[in-house]
């Protein structure tokens, strides 16, 4: 029986999340698996992989094939590695001290690189949610200051009204007088 280490994929539409497991090659991409030995989740930045390093380099050892995407998650992991690294202890190239050696410095490496990037995602969001919230500030602004010269104008109309209006009640009147001089 060939087996693949490959992708399940599980998730709704156009949100996929898959499962990385160890399964028949002849079996659906969905269907029956084996071994479920980590998942696989692209819609995080950055995407989030969790994965059983010690049942994938099992399956490894044992000639599982893995697919390409799955190979570039097993190297980004260090799994490939670690199986290259046992590789030249059993043919007496490196002593096992040797290799774990390689193998921690490079995991070292891989996990500051992971860091670094972790911060420029949480930096990239921190930056945009600052411009996002400064244009916010800008338009509340602008609103104030169109809504604060609404009501200008409307007061200095209202007070234009009411000033007509005194000068219509304190005018004299005229009209009455002259009609009565012209009557005698």
């Amino acid at each position: 029986m060939p087996v693949k280490i490959r992708l399940a994929r599980h998730g709704r539409k156009r949100r996929p999340f898959y499962y990385i497991v160890a399964a028949d090659s002849r079996a659906p991409r969905d269907g029956r698996y084996i071994e479920r030995i980590g998942s696989f989740n692209p819609n995080t930045e950055p995407a989030t992989i969790d994965l059983n390093f010690d049942r994938a380099l099992v399956w490894l050892k044992n000639g599982a094939q893995p697919t390409d995407t799955c190979r570039t998650i097993l190297s980004a992991e260090g799994v490939l590695l670690k199986k290259h690294l046992l590789r030249g202890v059993e043919k007496g190239a490196m002593t096992e001290a040797q290799a774990n050696e390689k193998f921690e410095a490079w995991k070292a490496s891989k996990d500051a690189e992971k860091e670094t990037t972790k911060a420029k995602f949480v930096e990239k969001a921190k930056a945009t949610a600052e411009a996002k919230f400064a244009k916010e500030v800008e338009v509340n602004k602008a609103r104030a200051e169109a809504q604060a010269k609404k009501l200008a104008d409307l007061q200095a109309a209202e007070a234009a009204e009411n000033a007509e209006d005194a000068e219509e009640e304190n005018a004299p009147e005229a009209t009455d007088v002259t009609d009565e001089n012209t009557e005698a």
